[in-house]
Order: C-alpha cells, then sequence, then structure tokens
C-alpha cells in the first residue's frame, strides 16, 4: 500500500477534526463557542495547506481533486448544523447550501467517471471563503455574546442569519454557473 502525501493527509485530518469541533461547539463545557473556533480555525487553515503544498509541490491527485472539496463541504456543513443547533442558522440557508452541495459533488462524480475535471469557479471559491470566513466571525460573536460583552441587545441571530444568507446566494451562483459548464462537457447519456 502507497503511503498518502502530505496535502492528503491534511485533507484527512480537516475531516477527522469535523465531528470534533462539532462536539465541543454544541457541548455545555466553558468557552466551547472560543473552543470550537480554535478547532475551526486549525481546520479551515489545513484547507489552504493541502492546496498550497499540492500545486507548489505538483503533487495533485485524484484522491484530493475529490476528497478535499468532500471535507470541505463537511465542515462547513458541520458548522451550519451547530448554528442551527444554537438558532443561528435559519434551516432554509442549510437547505439551500446542502442542495448546491449534493447537486455538485454528483456531476463531479459523473465528469471524474468520464475523466473530466471542472475546475471550481471563482464563486465557488468566494462561497467556500465566505462560508469559512462567516462561520469564524459568528463564532467569536457567540463566544463575546456568551462572556456578556456583546450586551443584552446585540441581534446575534440577524447578524449570523445575514452573513450566512451571503454564503447563500453565493451558493446558488456558483451552482448555476457549474451547473451550465457541466451540461457543456459531460455526456448524461452514460
Amino acid at each position: 500500500m502507497k503511503s498518502m502525501n502530505l496535502p492528503n493527509i491534511l485533507t484527512v485530518v480537516r475531516i477527522i477534526l469535523t465531528p470534533v469541533y462539532l462536539a465541543i461547539f454544541i457541548s455545555n463545557i466553558p468557552h466551547h463557542f472560543l473552543w470550537g473556533f480554535v478547532l475551526f480555525s486549525v481546520a479551515a487553515f489545513t484547507d489552504f495547506l493541502d492546496g498550497k503544498l499540492a500545486r507548489k509541490n505538483n503533487i495533485v491527485t485524484v484522491f484530493g481533486q475529490l476528497a478535499d472539496p468532500v471535507a470541505d463541504k463537511i465542515l462547513t456543513t458541520a458548522a451550519l448544523l451547530a448554528f442551527m443547533h444554537y438558532g443561528l442558522c435559519n434551516v432554509w440557508i442549510i437547505m439551500i447550501v446542502l442542495l448546491r452541495e449534493f447537486t455538485i459533488t454528483s456531476f463531479r462524480l459523473v465528469a471524474t467517471a468520464q475523466g473530466i475535471v471542472i475546475p471550481a469557479n471563482i464563486y465557488g471559491k468566494l462561497k467556500t471563503v465566505s462560508q469559512m470566513v462567516f462561520s469564524l466571525v459568528i463564532m467569536l460573536l457567540a463566544e463575546l455574546d456568551y462572556c456578556g460583552v456583546l450586551g443584552e441587545n446585540f441581534p446575534l441571530t440577524v447578524v449570523s442569519n445575514a452573513l450566512l444568507s451571503v454564503t447563500a446566494v453565493l451558493c446558488v451562483i456558483s451552482g448555476v454557473i457549474y451547473v451550465k459548464q457541466s451540461i457543456k462537457i459531460i455526456d448524461f447519456s452514460k
């Protein structure tokens, strides 16, 4: 059995960190929002690092091309579920995100089976970055709220849903573009 390269190991680490992040974030331990922020930050950093290392060292693999976006989706979906647990994310935002993610993942699998690689578009990258950045902002705000720093009248739920709505819009835009690209090059008769 061949060993995995470092970028692929980082992708697997991100997948493993995700349930740990979720368990801590929704736990009742002191400062669980802060600990969740730390774990999510580490996991998100592995996403940045694995791609950079793979491109720099020219070690792009099929595993990496398939597993990396799935690991991102697992991590960002865990954050949305954690936010929904605390009333910080509307269920429709999660529905939009998951619909886009399952659709695009399905198209990618079909394309890969036909030997076609459809690269992520800029809107897809913006969607992922916005989702990770906004998730971190929401976690920090939740920690500040937990510590009483923001005051009783801070509209955490409104702010959280507004930020995540931006991500939902980017999901729709990037998803439509991706589907249009895919329809032109994938043979759906196979």
